[in-house]
């Protein structure tokens, strides 16, 4: 695969480097992936470099990879998901969000989903020929494609790459359905063909606000869009006629459960009329990404947090059971399932649910440079 550096300043290997909090980065530590034979720990060379205390850690790059997949839609099956396609541009996110539930996939490439995750990106520049080329197979059938399910396809390397403006394209060309989740503004970019989606009941756009407090929004997620950035998005989509719905993802109990209530009636000012919330999920590694990260930014809370989290999850800090793993199960989790349908009801959100239309779609136009076989 092509490599090239993407921006950012000189560093040493991350995996030379010991655990840290780093400005502009959401984890602290870079731990193994758990498919590796080896585990790698940094520790003191006698030069002071492993002392918490000798200054501040040097900033870390970004590198891109070019991504060649063979196919870029994929299928899911879970019953607890309101759909069966996605598609992810990017493999890994700059945006750094600590509790990301997609960062063990780096483990799949041999990374870390630390560290790595928000630092060792892979774009997918082919992506629009193979969504055009799985448009275009007769046995396609139509039903809405969900963007930004997994990483985010307006995080910042899309300004260079460009990637999710041209799926968007090809899918408003073939009148396809999209639903798209996104903590950007970046999105407001494509407004234009947003616009002319949802004239055509084609798009939803979902702005996911985990805290109005910009400091701990910049700690959590450190290179996302600030708060009030998110809810001036939502407010524009509104004005243009686009569908804007809020996530008030994760809920993360005794740091920023507080704000539910305010997330949804700011969300619902902006112009937002859906919204949704998941109860913070920490599956495979992000469980001591996220106690490691808690214990550095938030050492007087870090046990209380954890303590109501496994109240919501049988005593454990997860559990993967459908139907349970997005809102938990307990009395916490029943009395956050409560106050958002209170708060739902007094702001009138959710009162219509959008169907978008598989009716129009039409597959793409062939390229008449080939000749056909039939």
């Amino acid at each position: 695969m092509e490599q090239k550096e993407y921006t950012r300043s000189d560093t040493a290997g991350l995996d030379l480097l010991p655990d840290r909090a780093r400005k502009g980065r959401g984890a602290v530590g870079n731990p193994t992936g758990r498919y590796e034979r080896e585990i790698r720990q940094a520790i003191d060379d006698g030069w002071g470099t492993a002392n918490p205390l000798a200054g501040d850690p040097p900033p870390l790059k970004t590198t891109v990879t070019v991504d060649n997949s063979r196919t870029v839609i994929a299928r899911n099956t879970s019953p607890d998901i309101s759909f069966d396609r996605s598609i992810n541009a990017y493999r890994g996110c700059e945006h750094g969000c600590v509790y990301c539930y997609a960062r063990p996939t780096h483990a799949w490439m041999g990374l870390s989903p630390g560290l790595d995750f928000e630092t060792k990106l892979f774009a997918k520049p082919n992506a629009p020929e193979l969504l055009r080329a799985a448009l275009a197979a007769r046995t396609y059938e139509c039903a809405p494609i969900a963007m930004g399910t997994n990483t985010d396809p307006y995080q910042p390397i899309e300004r260079d790459y460009r990637i999710t403006r041209k799926l968007l394209k090809i899918l408003d060309e073939c009148s396809h359905p999209v639903t798209i989740v996104t903590k950007s503004a970046l999105v407001l970019r494509d407004i234009d063909i947003l616009s002319r989606m949802a004239a055509r009941n084609l798009v939803t756009v979902s702005l996911s606000v985990t805290t109005l407090e910009r400091g701990l929004s910049r700690r959590m997620e450190p290179r996302a869009a600030t708060p009030v950035r998110r809810l001036e998005a939502i407010s524009a989509l509104a004005q243009a006629g686009i569908p804007a719905a809020v996530m008030a993802a994760p809920m993360i109990p005794a740091l920023n459960d507080h704000e539910m209530e305010s997330i949804l009636a700011a969300a619902a000012q902006a112009g937002a009329s859906e919204a949704g919330y998941i109860l913070l999920r920490l599956p495979l590694e992000i469980k001591a990404l996220f106690t490691e990260w808690l214990e550095t930014h938030k050492p007087d809370k870090a046990r209380h947090v954890l303590s109501l989290v496994r109240q919501t999850r049988g005593g454990e800090l997860y559990k993967a059971k459908f139907g349970e793993r997005m809102k938990g199960e307990g009395p916490y989790a029943a009395l956050l399932k409560g106050r958002f349908d209170a708060a739902c009801r007094r702001l009138a959100l959710n009162e219509r649910t959008l169907d978008l239309d598989t009716d129009s779609f039409v597959r793409p136009i062939e390229d008449t440079r080939q000749l056909s076989l039939l």
